[in-house]
């Protein structure tokens, strides 16, 4: 039974809303942030990447970084830029992108679904990157950025969206720079409201789609101020956390590709030989080939694409993660051609999100700063669910959602 909350959101002035939602703070850099936020004192980058406003020298975790978050969330606050909605609601997040919107219903998700396993999760995460945005919600109080959760799609949540979009004007209405569009309704209908969370309260399971460290660190911070506090009853606002949940049935996950600085030592043949005892490998000649089928790749070596079949034996459909192409790409040729035996720490792989084209895998090995690209057929929502579910893992770089959510269109504090 999956926890939905609605709550008190702070919002921006419909005036000033495209200037102060951006992007997520881990999709860009601290020298891209000061580039973005430059002569915008209204972008929320100044709250999630508060080091833009510090010497560009600062270590980014040093306790100044933090503490300046804090205040530049007190400044939006008081200067108006973020103004708190006098009741509780949930509200619709849509986004558009190639000409398809998606509809996300905003409210908290619950601390204790998390620790519980009812929210489903398919990534490990990392301890340092955690910790990070704990103190970031420790000191601002706040979940300054939704994460990105997926549920059953509910033809009744279907309905009351359709109506909702149809009948009221929207909050906001946008279209960001890098032309998706961004669309935002407040539900503030008591019984409708209602009528959601009931809905969510008859799912066995939500899944967190994108961001894995956000909802790991608000959890943990919403588990600690309830250790922390002796008269704890549950309804506190620090049980809850900001998230959009989407119907599966609406999410595309594009490719998530590979690049690799060398060949461990072999020649181009020598390298082909290889590979070609689990792939049929063909030459397709100087464009891009893209893969156009579960268990086919693209491979780009010194200026020529292939298209490489894995063959019959190199991976298992019965298998949550012996069917990803993730998992047969590791297995016959990271692993034991390349001797790529832990991509979470290996300084010679790289990851490419398929939103770059796959012109960037080639320009990448043409550049002389890689010897060779894989690209990937991208995974389905159904093998997401299906390895979250069995309590799986995908291997680190696995799945890349577009268009990412923006942040700062609501924020959730913790008091």
């Amino acid at each position: 039974m999956a926890i939905l909350k609605a709550f008190k959101g702070w919002r921006p002035p419909a005036a000033i809303a495209k200037q102060l939602a951006s992007r997520p703070y881990d999709v860009l850099d601290s020298t891209e942030a000061r580039y973005e936020a430059e002569g915008n004192p209204y972008s929320l980058l100044h709250i999630i990447k508060p080091e833009i406003d510090l010497d560009p020298e600062i270590n980014l975790y040093s306790q100044q970084v933090y503490d300046k978050a804090r205040e530049n969330f007190d400044q939006f606050r008081k200067n108006g830029w973020l103004v708190q909605d006098q009741e509780d609601c949930l509200y619709i997040y849509a986004q558009t992108m190639n000409g398809k919107t998606q509809y996300g219903i905003v409210g908290c998700a619950g601390v204790e679904d998390y620790l519980n396993n009812v929210i489903k999760k398919h990534e490990l995460t990392r301890p340092d990157k955690e910790e990070d945005r704990m103190k970031h919600v420790r000191v601002t109080d706040a979940n300054m950025e939704p994460v990105f959760f997926s549920y059953p799609a509910n033809r009744r949540i279907d309905e009351i969206v359709s109506c909702t979009v149809k009948q009221d004007i929207p909050e906001y209405d946008f279209t960001a720079d890098d032309g998706f569009g961004h669309h935002f309704w407040v539900i503030r209908d008591k019984k409708i409201i209602k009528e959601i969370i009931d809905i969510f309260d008859g799912f066995q399971a939500t899944y967190v789609a994108d961001g894995h460290h956000r909802t790991a660190a608000a959890a943990l911070v919403g588990n600690e101020k309830k250790s922390q506090n002796p008269n704890h009853r549950g309804d506190e606002e620090y049980n809850y956390f900001l998230a959009v949940h989407f119907p599966d049935n609406q999410l595309t996950i594009i490719d998530y590709n590979r690049v690799i600085k060398d060949l461990n030592g072999l020649s181009k043949e020598e390298f082909l030989q290889k590979i070609s005892k689990g792939f049929v490998v063909e030459p397709k000649g100087k464009q891009p080939y893209k893969p156009e089928r579960l268990h086919n790749f693209g491979m780009y070596l010194e200026g020529q694409w292939y298209s490489l079949t894995a063959n019959e034996g190199t991976f298992d459909d019965h298998d949550p993660i012996g069917v990803l192409d993730v998992t047969i790409l590791t297995r016959h040729i990271l692993e034991p051609v390349l001797d790529i035996m832990d991509q979470r720490r290996s300084k010679r792989i790289d990851f490419v999100g398929g939103i770059r084209g796959l012109e960037e895998l080639s320009k990448r090995v043409d550049s002389g700063e890689m010897a060779v690209a894989f690209a990937l057929y991208p995974v389905s929502m159904k093998q997401l669910i299906d390895i979250a579910d069995s309590g799986n893992i995908m291997p680190p770089k696995t799945t890349w959602f577009e268009p990412k959510l923006r942040s700062g269109l609501v924020v959730h504090t913790l008091h």
